[in-house]
């Protein structure tokens, strides 16, 4: 046996273990901040799910709704356009923090903030960006395989017309 075909053979089993282990804290870690959280936690859900059936059998429905979700946000061009509008402003959102510009201040729940922007930096600017990349990336992925071609939704609206 070559020393290739062992790492491989290693990752197959224990690396995508350890890796999927190490991904599912670190999604639920990032599911608050600014980042693409879910996507983490189902990358490492879909290691797991390669080992253990309770991975398995959360991963079916999530994949499931997911497939569900991507199918309805591309449906209409103005859902289209609105996920357009929300990539835009995470990018304008991580250029805001990243520039850090003073902001008024204020108490939410007897918590203050400002002058500062919360969690400003390149940091959370860099998490916002990678947020809109993946949802940019999605949304195309999404078009790509979930979108009727016109005729077919075309079709399927005549029928119910009066």
């Amino acid at each position: 046996m070559s020393v290739g075909t062992r790492i491989e053979h290693w990752f197959r089993r224990t690396g995508s273990e350890v890796l999927g282990w190490l991904l599912v804290p670190v999604g639920v870690v990032m599911m608050p901040a600014p980042g693409p959280g879910t996507l983490v936690l189902v990358a490492g859900l879909a290691l797991l799910a390669r080992h253990y059936v309770w991975a398995q059998r959360l991963l079916v429905p999530l994949e499931r709704a997911a497939i569900e979700a991507a199918k309805f946000g591309v449906a209409t061009l103005p859902r289209i356009l609105l996920s357009l509008l929300g990539v835009v402003w995470l990018v304008a959102l991580g250029f805001i923090w990243w520039i850090k510009p003073n902001i008024p201040e204020f108490d939410v729940l007897g918590i203050g903030f400002g002058p500062e922007l919360p969690a400003a930096g390149w940091g959370t600017a860099l998490g916002l960006w990678t947020s809109a990349v993946a949802a940019l990336g999605l949304l195309v992925y999404s078009i790509v395989k979930w979108r009727e071609p016109r005729s077919a939704r075309q079709r399927a609206t005549d029928w119910q017309a009066p």
